[in-house]
């Protein structure tokens, strides 16, 4: 049976093989489970946790999002030398380095994020904090009455290419307008926005609220949202975020992406 919710103008499969109240009660133990200081160590986000001066939350956050796909060990690694080759002070490097200081990323390849990706991304970085004040200035210009970070994500793909870069480059900030599910963006602004007490997320930015985020949906999130009911379309891209972010917002339209925990965490802990 499928369910179109008007409000949104997306289809969602909203009636799976058990009760909402069931499915909301599985969701709800899930986030208890994972979203907890005990997570942090063996995710991404225990980069940016290194931390405690905002921009330098946010650098290293916004850094290590970029780069998480694929093996976690991997990522942390990565991750760690990035911040390494930054002398552990990651904002200071981007707003004073000079462009023989990026020489010092040669050699650095994470997957195919690689020395010209890293470089072009500090300069970039740069731009946006001496210029167009900072991350979350730039991110989060939201639109009167949005129901989605979409338009604010697409400003941001472009604000974050003005600069003279190889195409190769953009692949690594993800753009929803081209159906991407922009699924590290998504995660990034969860770290960035939320603030439920638990000392996981950081909750810095104060002016976007919890519940026009999204829910980072890849491959693990999608085939458990699917499990639950909560996901009918097949491929993870933006249309399937929209309806994933339809269903969760039945359960808490305040805070839907909360239950990134109770999918990807559950995924994670079931390898």
């Amino acid at each position: 049976m499928w369910v179109q919710d008007l409000t949104k103008g997306v289809a969602t499969n909203f009636v799976p093989p058990m009760s909402m109240n069931t499915t909301k009660k599985i969701l709800e133990e899930r986030f208890a489970r994972y979203c907890t200081p005990e997570f942090i160590p063996d995710d991404p986000i225990s980069i940016p946790h290194r931390f405690s001066k905002k921009q330098d939350i946010e650098i290293a956050g916004f850094l290590t999002a970029t780069i998480a796909w694929g093996n976690r060990k991997s990522i942390l690694k990565s991750s760690a030398k990035m911040m390494l080759l930054m002398d552990e002070a990651p904002s200071d490097f981007v707003l004073n380095h000079q462009p023989a200081d990026l020489q010092v990323f040669e050699g650095f390849v994470h997957r195919t994020f690689n020395v010209v990706d890293i470089q072009y991304f500090i300069t970039s970085l740069q731009h946006i904090y001496q210029s167009l004040g900072g991350l979350e200035t730039t991110m989060c210009k939201i639109d009167e009455g949005a129901s989605s970070m979409k338009p604010s994500l697409v400003r941001f793909h472009n604000t974050f290419f003005s600069l003279e870069h190889l195409r190769r480059t953009q692949k690594h900030v993800a753009n929803p307008e081209r159906g991407s599910s922009a699924k590290r963006l998504n995660m990034f602004l969860r770290w960035m926005v939320r603030d439920d007490g638990r000392g996981v997320d950081f909750g810095l930015w104060k002016n976007v609220s919890t519940s026009i985020l999204s829910c980072p949906l890849d491959v693990h999130s999608g085939n458990e949202a699917r499990k639950l009911g909560l996901l009918s379309r097949k491929q993870n891209d933006w249309k399937a975020v929209e309806e994933l972010d339809a269903s969760l917002r039945k359960f808490d339209p305040d805070d839907p992406v909360k239950y990134d925990y109770a999918l990807f965490g559950n995924a994670v802990a079931a390898k």
